[in-house]
């Protein structure tokens, strides 16, 4: 960063009046971290970064190496609105650094950068554009309950929707925040929503993921509700997905998976891409869905996907190729729920799509009939395997894959996988209220 950007970047903070600065980045988890600091340590925080104890952070460093720095991206400065004037706050997204300088191999948004370079070399720009659901519900005693907050369902209006304010307010800071929001609704379960925003290169779209659950939630606590994005928070309706919309853009500016005089106007580079990823996409599983509640929502029915394979009809496949063409031509991935990291998760994505392209890994014959509704034996008989039915199973087979463990870096694949073993032990452990309602009378 030269100094006339950091000259800049003080007087814009200087001109927008802001008190505070939020030093945001994730852990391995993808859960928000910050550090707060007075505006008057701006200039510091932009030449030399700000340290802090990466031994206290999910997955970041031991505690005898765990001095770490955060350099803000001046590309994210952003006021945040929701503060008032007396305590303005702005924020920063960081990049985490050893305190020799050199990038932290445990930062997620590193690995990103790490496979965006990777892409560019092959001359391509990776473009996301994740559908983020969500819950909202009500709080009791500062306590977020299950409770529904409207008994709505898709597409539903006002009065049904009583969310409808709160959508709004969420639209109007994101909105402030510099965000394209495309459109919003009431999702299938009540108390669902969605709220979608344009897509974008894959680092500015993983980091607007960031931003969205960090002001979704920090509305509806200014309403007296509780936002979550759980996977599967209440048994028996759907759960909560981040489908992944994906494409490859040209130095130039074309979209590289489109091809009019292909058949179903794919280009050959889609359709490797489309094999690199049903090749890995259950490692992939163990990052996209990287809780034990995750695979409460992919299961048979609840139109979450389990299935692997393609269409470009049909919304049971795992990879649904939408119906326009041209600029917009893109896949989507229908497995990733917004528990996951989205910077892993798309550094995920890109390598296995260009695994696909470098190695020609052609994918299956496209799946035009509703898989959900077919028979075992017909879905075998396809060669339609299914997604990792657990943590612990998706974890073996992110173990089991060298691709994937190798973009993510020895750090990084090392931590998820001692994060695996240790929720899965713990889930497998615990006394549920089902087993003591199922057993405790009987036996």
């Amino acid at each position: 960063m030269s100094g006339d950007d950091v000259s800049r970047m003080l007087e814009k903070i200087e001109e927008d009046r802001v008190r505070f600065i939020r030093l945001q980045f994730t852990d391995i988890m993808g859960v928000a971290k910050n550090v707060a600091i007075p505006a008057r340590q701006t200039e510091k925080a932009l030449t030399e970064g700000i340290s802090f104890d990466g031994s206290s952070i999910m997955g970041f460093a031991r505690l005898e190496e765990s001095d770490m720095l955060l350099k803000p991206d001046i590309s994210t400065y952003s006021i945040l609105p929701w503060r008032p004037e007396a305590t303005r706050a702005a924020r920063f997204i960081c990049d985490v650094y050893t305190p020799n300088g050199k990038p932290f191999e445990g930062d997620p948004r590193y690995v990103l950068r790490k496979q965006v370079e990777e892409a560019a070399k092959m001359g391509y720009v990776f473009n996301t554009g994740p559908e983020l659901e969500f819950f909202l519900f009500r709080q009791e005693d500062g306590k977020p309950t299950l409770k529904f907050q409207d008994v709505g369902g898709y597409f539903d209006l006002a009065p049904t929707d009583l969310a409808e304010d709160v959508r709004r307010d969420i639209i109007l800071a994101l909105t402030d925040m510099g965000f394209d929001i495309e459109a919003s609704h009431h999702e299938v379960a009540e108390s669902q929503h969605e709220i979608d925003f344009k897509y974008g290169d894959a680092l500015t779209t993983a980091d607007n993921v960031l931003t969205f659950k960090f002001a979704t939630k920090t509305i509806a606590l200014q309403k007296g509700l509780h936002a979550t994005f759980m996977a599967k928070p209440i048994y028996g309706i759907n759960g909560s997905g981040m489908h992944t919309n994906c494409s490859l853009g040209t130095m130039d500016g074309q979209n590289a998976f489109y091809d009019p005089d292909a058949p179903k106007q794919l280009s050959d580079t889609a359709m490797k891409f489309i094999g690199g990823l049903l090749k890995h996409v259950k490692a992939i599983t163990r990052i996209a869905n990287p809780t034990v509640n995750s695979y409460k929502r992919l299961v048979p029915g609840y139109e979450a996907p389990v299935y692997i394979g393609w269409s470009a009809s049909n919304r049971s496949a795992l990879v649904r190729v939408p119906a326009p063409r041209g600029r917009s031509t893109r896949i989507e991935l229908r497995s990733p729920d917004p528990t996951c990291n989205p910077y892993l998760t798309f550094a995920a994505i890109l390598a296995a799509g260009l695994d696909g392209i470098r190695n020609e890994i052609d994918p299956p014959q496209s799946i035009d009939r509703n898989i959900f509704h077919m028979t075992a034996e017909e879905r075998m008989s396809n060669g339609i395997e299914t997604l990792p039915g657990s943590l612990f199973e998706a974890n073996q087979f992110l173990m089991a894959d060298p691709l994937i463990c190798g973009i993510l870096g020895e750090h990084v694949a090392g931590n998820l996988n001692s994060i695996a073993e240790i929720e899965w032990d713990l889930f497998r452990t615990a006394v549920t209220d089902w087993e003591t309602n199922r057993y405790l009378s009987i036996y």
